[in-house]
């Protein structure tokens, strides 16, 4: 069974197409990235999964109810963390845990078992208002009170975001124990590298879904041979590439510049030429390039 399941959905507001004809497919019990740039379509598509926005055309629907037509019912079975905190700063770490607690017309308690790995970590601040925790902190409690109700969705729209690496690595060590619970989860990045920690992961960018499917099926859509160049003069080793009618495409990549290409590029003395195999990085870059091109040759 399909938790969440997105069917031809576009948005529009004013003359910016957030959403265009986006079709998105979650299973039930899995960690689903969603991974994409700033005002890619992330945060219209958790408005719509939670039922504070409806669609302009298309369907959507959590946990096999319509999001538009049996909202309650999908309010009472998900948890929500939106991109920025959220919560109330002047009440202290329990006092939040006890509102949100409330608004299901539950104890805290009910359920404490399940946040209990993360709430452990809180306990010692849980006199502290919530508003003068540390980022990492501030994540977890919201966490939390997105879990005390035991939702059977969980939806938490860039969760990652200005927060720093060992939360980071440790928030989603956190996620990996939640769906053990049975829950499903869908998770909003910008940060490719959190793609490896997804069962399964899709690419949007500008409103439109580029490819989906494990992380291993999305970059093996990867098309051409990729090499690694490194250069004393990567800027106008980089212009020199382009240049050349061999090559694909070229972009700085780090300290790297990585072309694409079906034979070994020249890239002048002094560089340093070496074949490596494309990260989801490339393939979400190769994406953009393909869509950028489609559309100058439809317009």
């Amino acid at each position: 069974m399909n938790a969440i399941r997105l069917e031809n959905i576009s948005k529009r507001f004013g003359d910016n197409l957030a959403l265009d004809n986006v079709s998105l497919e979650v299973r039930q019990g899995e960690v689903f990235g969603l991974l994409g740039p700033d005002g890619a379509g992330k945060t219209t598509i958790f408005h719509i999964l939670t039922t504070l926005l409806c669609p302009d055309s298309g369907s959507a629907s959590v946990g096999g109810h319509d999001c538009v037509n049996e909202l309650w019912e999908i309010r009472r079975n998900i948890g929500y963390m939106p991109g920025r905190f959220s919560l109330y700063p002047d009440l202290t770490v329990r006092e939040n845990l006890n509102f949100f607690s409330s608004l299901f017309g539950m104890n805290p308690d009910d359920n404490f078992a399940l946040i209990e790995p993360i709430y452990s970590r809180l306990r010692p601040f849980e006199s502290r208002p919530a508003g003068k925790l540390s980022g990492g902190m501030k994540q977890k409690l919201a966490l939390c009170c997105a879990l005390i109700h035991r939702p059977q969705t969980l939806l938490l729209d860039e969760p990652t975001t200005g927060v720093d690496a060992v939360s980071r690595h440790e928030f989603w060590d956190i996620l990996t124990d939640i769906r053990r619970n049975g829950i499903t989860v869908l998770v909003s990045t910008p940060y490719m590298d959190e793609a490896s920690r997804c069962d399964r992961v899709a690419l949007i960018n500008a409103g439109r879904i580029l490819a989906s499917g494990s992380l291993g099926e999305v970059i093996g859509r990867f098309k051409s041979g990729l090499y690694a160049v490194s250069s004393p003069a990567p800027y106008m080793t980089l212009l020199r590439l382009r240049e050349s009618p061999l090559i694909k495409s070229a972009y700085l990549f780090g300290e790297s510049i990585h072309v694409c290409s079906n034979m070994t590029p020249d890239a002048g003395s002094n560089c340093q030429v070496r074949p490596i195999k494309p990260g989801i990085e490339d393939v979400f870059i190769q994406l953009i390039e393909h869509e950028s091109n489609r559309s100058s040759q439809s317009n």
